[in-house]
C-alpha cells in the first residue's frame, strides 16, 4: 500500500528539535503542531489540554440534551442515562491522554 503524501504530516515533538524539513516522493510535507489520531488530539508539546476541552464540549452537549429531553429528573433514570451517554466521552482513551494538570482533571469532574 502506497502512503498518500497529502495527507502525510511532519510533527516536530521536544524542545530541542532542529525541526527539520521533510519530503516524500518529491512533495515537501506538512508541518503540524496537533493533529488528531483515533480520536485523541495530540499536539507537539504532548500536552493533554485541548483534548480535554474537546471531551468536556462534546460530555456538556450530551448532558445538555439528557436535560432537554427527559423531564423527569429522578436519580433513577439520570444516572444511567449519564453513565451510558456521557461518561463514554470523559473516559474515552484516557490512558492515553490521562490528565495530570490540576486544571485539567478540574474541568473534566466539573462536568
Amino acid at each position: 500500500m502506497l502512503f498518500n503524501v497529502e495527507k502525510c504530516k511532519v510533527m516536530h515533538i521536544g524542545y530541542n528539535n532542529c525541526c527539520a524539513e521533510y519530503d516524500m516522493d518529491g512533495n515537501k510535507l506538512e508541518t503540524a503542531t496537533e493533529e488528531k489520531d483515533l480520536g485523541v488530539m495530540v499536539s507537539d508539546n504532548l500536552k493533554c489540554d485541548k483534548q480535554c476541552n474537546e471531551a468536556v464540549i462534546k460530555a456538556n452537549k450530551i448532558l445538555s440534551m439528557i436535560k432537554r429531553d427527559f423531564a423527569v429528573n429522578s436519580k433513577e433514570i439520570i444516572t444511567p442515562l449519564y453513565k451510558s451517554l456521557v461518561r463514554p466521552h470523559l473516559e474515552y482513551c484516557c490512558q492515553v491522554w490521562s490528565p495530570h494538570y490540576n486544571k485539567d482533571i478540574k474541568l473534566l469532574e466539573d462536568v
